[in-house]
């Protein structure tokens, strides 16, 4: 097992503001034009040349990061690098682990090169769905999600990896699974739901009722919660400043376009909205979530987004 550097202590709980990346993916397929299949950035892992594409990803945030005096989280590229994703691309479960634990070492190495005293930065397993990212359309119990993502919670725990999250969470069970199976495994973990247009998850819960119920079946084991994959105006009015289940919220990851997703799912060019404008919902956001310390982007951000929240909400850390 490789020893973890801030497992026991997460820096992002203090009041200094964190940074994280912007729509991987997005970027990738839209800015760099890369194939992704699957959307699936953890392929890129595969040779030289993806590798070195990736670390020139991470690269750009980390160094904001650390010329601003930030934290960073260092999410991991491998949230559809779980069992029947990585079927669907070819991947036997030995390859699966192997590009999980690949992908913590890299995140290793950008963090050895850019950490400082003054810009810490944490080192995240990013988990993803078993299914489709928008639409809960095969749903497990909270036994089967905990069973099936069990595994790969397992990998990263024994990595370099001092948490894992899991990101673009759109019903209860698999939020509870995923969070009971790291509270097994001893890895701190964070859940990040997405929700439509009207700020509830596509199942009807509202973002208050899917807290309060996997903080209820787990034991409260997420360190924190998230909100990703959503624009800032779709779930701004949902949140309710100083209520306790809004102290939770410990981030976010918002998509640049104010479209829904069934409209995204549609889309054939990419949304990039309004960055200063995205900036600027962000130090609103930061006003009714004092505890949400750790700030990205998701579907259609990039470091241009990232750079403008940087911006506005230093002056309300």
């Amino acid at each position: 097992m490789t020893s973890a550097k801030y497992r026991e202590r997460l820096p992002q709980r203090s009041n200094q503001l964190f940074l994280t990346d912007g729509g991987m993916e997005t970027t990738l397929i839209y800015h760099d034009g890369i194939d992704l299949p699957c959307f699936a950035a953890f392929t890129l892992l595969k040779t030289a040349e993806g590798v070195a594409h990736t670390r020139a990803y991470y690269t750009r945030y980390a160094g904001m990061a650390r010329r601003a005096d930030l934290g960073f989280v260092l999410e991991t590229p491998t949230w559809r690098a779980n069992r029947d994703w990585g079927a669907k691309l070819g991947y036997s479960r030995a390859e699966l682990a192997a590009a999980n634990r690949q992908a913590v070492a890299l995140m290793a190495d950008i963090r050895g090169e850019f950490e400082t005293a003054a810009s810490p930065m944490v080192i995240s397993g990013a988990i993803g769905p078993r299914g489709d990212g928008y639409n809960p359309s095969q749903m497990m119990s909270a036994a089967e999600a905990q069973d099936y993502h069990a595994e790969q919670i397992g990998v990263f725990r024994d990595t370099a990896a001092d948490m894992v999250s899991a990101f673009t969470m759109n019903y209860v069970n698999e939020a509870i699974g995923i969070a009971c199976a790291a509270k097994a495994a001893k890895m701190p973990v964070v859940i990040s739901f997405t929700v439509e247009t009207d700020g509830r998850l596509r199942t009807g819960e509202t973002l208050e009722e899917a807290i309060a119920c996997v903080d209820a079946e787990s034991g409260k084991a997420p360190v924190y919660y998230m909100v990703n994959c959503a624009h800032p105006t779709h779930f701004r009015d949902a949140l309710k400043a100083g209520e306790a289940w809004v102290k939770r919220i410990g981030g976010l990851r918002a998509n640049a376009s104010r479209r829904s997703h069934d409209e995204l799912d549609q889309a054939t060019e990419l949304d990039a909205g309004d960055p200063r404008e995205f900036g600027r919902l962000h130090a609103e956001l930061r006003r009714l979530l004092p505890h949400a310390t750790v700030l990205g982007g998701c579907c259609g951000t990039d470091h241009r987004h990232v750079e403008q929240i940087a911006f506005a909400c230093e002056a309300v850390a």
